[in-house]
């Protein structure tokens, strides 16, 4: 077996940069930089992050179209062993099996401003109260 092909990097001019170089930046800041200001290519539709909630593998699939994000969604749900994320260019949903309670998630809750589970409201407003 061939061994992979090192790729060198430049962690020693950063590292043995000044520190005027670098901008300061408050936790809050970066947060709503990284997290609440999410981006994803434009070639890309969705992107689901599943983790098995037995061994804790994570795996990532990245897709072009809607379609096929959802095709893939609907089989994790119909499975029932992971939770997972989708990410689209306008919102982040988490969902998780019935059988497993908000708290034994492996991810943070992600709420609404109304308190509500993002799934639970998207349920509402498809099938009503």
């Amino acid at each position: 077996m061939a061994k992979k092909k090192y790729f060198p990097n430049n962690w020693k001019a950063y590292k043995d940069s000044p520190d005027a170089f670098f901008l300061p930046l408050e936790f809050d800041e970066f947060m709503d930089w990284k997290i609440n200001g999410w981006e994803i290519p434009s070639s890309v539709a969705c992107i689901i992050r599943e983790q098995d909630i037995k061994t804790g593998k994570v795996t990532e699939h990245v897709y072009a179209r809607l379609s096929s994000a959802n095709k893939r969604a609907n089989r994790i749900m119909k499975e029932g062993k992971s939770e997972f994320l989708v990410c689209t260019h306008d919102d982040i949903g988490h969902i998780y099996p019935k059988q497993l309670s908000k708290e034994d998630s492996i991810y943070d809750n992600y709420t609404t401003e109304s308190g509500d589970d993002w799934f639970d409201e998207q349920l509402r407003k498809e099938h009503g109260p």
